[in-house]
């Protein structure tokens, strides 16, 4: 103590203030926006944490949320100054989409210097500066750079930051567009770093192949021995293992709401899911891009049906996690007294055995299901057996009521590829055989971006046995043929020379 002996408090306070706001980006900013103008929520600490391990063990780093949660103010604003109050002779670079945005958040930096630097021994160079190329008197600076502009003379000594490269989905879908910004990063971006000098790519995620997606596919990530670390976001929780630690379908935190008031966060998510498109929804809010060409079916193809039919038979179909993978399909749905099929629910999510059966039994009871249709593939009729195991425990914990009866369940044997199954089903949407009673975006999204050679989605898996289990011809109660020689039945017995689906004994229940 004898190093701080001899100052006042209002000193002390003062000094342990500034140490704190070295700590990561989030502190500096706390401590550059005094008053409470500045808030620090669940996922902008997460992000800041992540930045402040940044060095050159550590030098490829993604981050990835929805728009306007304050990831640009954090990464390119609060970051360079506590990058510079910590390594003020170092060289950074801030890269957006156009030099204009780039400048801008170039000067926030100046112009917070300016104000607060002399706290940390950092003075703007004096002179002729302009706002996207600017020294400290300690040699170090910020120059700002459009996607696709030069950097020649400019050596990135300390980080390099490109936030958003793409201006909006109409660049992000052109082939050429998204080729000239990876010419650039290449080129230009990458050729200025120094040896260990880390760099951040912060953005909003359009296509499959935009930026994110074209570094990660060449140079991987952590977790599978790559490069980059990422911190991935979504809007609402889709896995167990949320770097927030958030279940599936909880709500990401947001600068203008509470962290506490789930119900609000909740609320602005479900309006923008509503108000945006399911493609839209899944790329920039969710983070999951997908590629609109040679899709099984368009949005067009998938109408909304907000009045529906009375119901004539209740289901629920599973593609039960297995084969490699751990996301279990989970669909419920019924056949209308029109004779259409009509999905209501989707509780597609990533779990194990026992908790997809126990979703489905918890489903079926809600919607008063009496069919369960489940493929077997990978678990034989041990399948059965689960559902049977999961509905009897539900019922002695009180969560299905002891006098209901459990639902018929109705295994499948998927025995074709999933491109000769969904077809027939696909071709059932086009004819408006199919429609939605709910808002079921991710399901859409699925059905329009899946190509086949791809990963086999379960939320595409589960409807199609959905159909298969519920779905007959209008009037007449036949087969209903698709031209891949696959067909329905009444019966939901599939006939066909292909036989991409044959349907096991069931039992157990009405």
């Amino acid at each position: 103590m004898k190093r701080y002996a001899g100052y006042s408090d209002a000193e002390l306070h003062a000094h342990a203030r500034r140490l704190a706001a070295l700590q990561d980006p989030a502190m500096m900013g706390l401590y550059l926006h005094p008053g409470g103008t500045y808030r620090v929520r669940a996922h902008t600490r997460l992000i800041a944490s992540t930045l402040a391990q940044l060095g050159p063990d550590a030098d490829r780093l993604l981050i990835t949320t929805p728009p306007q949660v304050g990831k640009s103010v954090l990464v390119s604003e609060l970051l360079p100054v506590w990058w510079l109050a910590r390594r003020p002779m170092d060289r950074i670079a801030i890269a957006s989409y156009a030099g204009s945005l780039a400048t801008k958040k170039a000067r926030a930096v100046r112009r917070l210097i300016a104000d607060h630097g002399e706290q940390f021994g950092l003075q703007p160079q004096r002179g002729e500066q302009t706002a996207y190329d600017w020294s400290l008197t300690t040699g170090g600076g910020v120059r700002a750079v459009g996607v696709g502009g030069g950097l020649t003379g400019h050596p990135i000594t300390g980080i390099g930051i490109v936030d958003d490269p793409h201006k909006d989905r109409r660049e992000a879908d052109s082939a050429l567009m998204r080729e000239n910004v990876w010419d650039w990063w290449s080129s230009v971006f990458l050729s200025r770093l120094r040896p260990g000098v880390p760099v951040v790519l912060c953005m909003t995620r359009w296509h499959p192949d935009d930026l994110a997606g074209r570094v990660l596919a060449h140079e991987g990530t952590t977790e599978t021995g790559g490069r980059w670390r990422v911190v991935h976001l979504p809007a609402l929780a889709t896995q167990e293992d949320d770097p927030l630690s958030r279940g599936p379908g909880e709500p990401l935190t947001h600068p203008a709401l509470d962290d506490r008031d789930q119900d609000a966060l909740l609320a602005h998510w479900s309006d923008k899911r509503r108000t945006s498109t399911p493609r839209d929804w899944g790329a920039l809010y969710q983070g999951d891009p997908q590629p609109p060409e040679g899709a099984l079916l368009s949005h067009a193809d998938m109408p909304y049906c907000p009045t529906p039919p009375a119901p004539v038979r209740k289901a629920v179909a599973v593609d039960p996690s297995g084969g490699g993978r751990d996301t279990a399909g989970v669909i419920a749905g019924y056949l209308g007294t029109d004779q259409r099929l009509y999905l209501t629910h989707d509780r597609t999510r990533r779990m194990p055995s026992d908790q997809w059966a126990r979703t489905a039994c918890t489903l079926a009871s809600e919607t008063d299901a009496t069919l369960i249709v489940v493929e077997k593939n990978y678990g034989g009729d041990m399948v059965t057996l689960a559902i049977r195991t999961a509905w009897d425990a539900l019922q002695r914990e009180g969560a299905i009521p002891a006098d209901a009866l459990p639902p018929y369940v109705q295994p499948v044997t998927a025995r074709a590829g999933k491109l000769l199954r969904a077809e027939p089903v696909a071709q059932q949407w086009r004819e408006d055989r199919v429609r939605l009673a709910s808002h079921l975006p991710e399901l859409v999204s699925e059905w329009v971006s899946w190509q086949p050679g791809s990963d086999s989605p379960g939320r595409i898996d589960a409807s199609v046995y959905l159909a298969y289990g519920l779905l007959r011809a209008p009037s007449t109660g036949d087969a209903i043929s698709s031209p891949a020689g696959v067909s329905l039945s009444q019966a939901g017995q599939v006939r066909g020379g292909l036989g991409a689906i044959s349907l096991g004994r069931g039992g157990y229940g009405r």
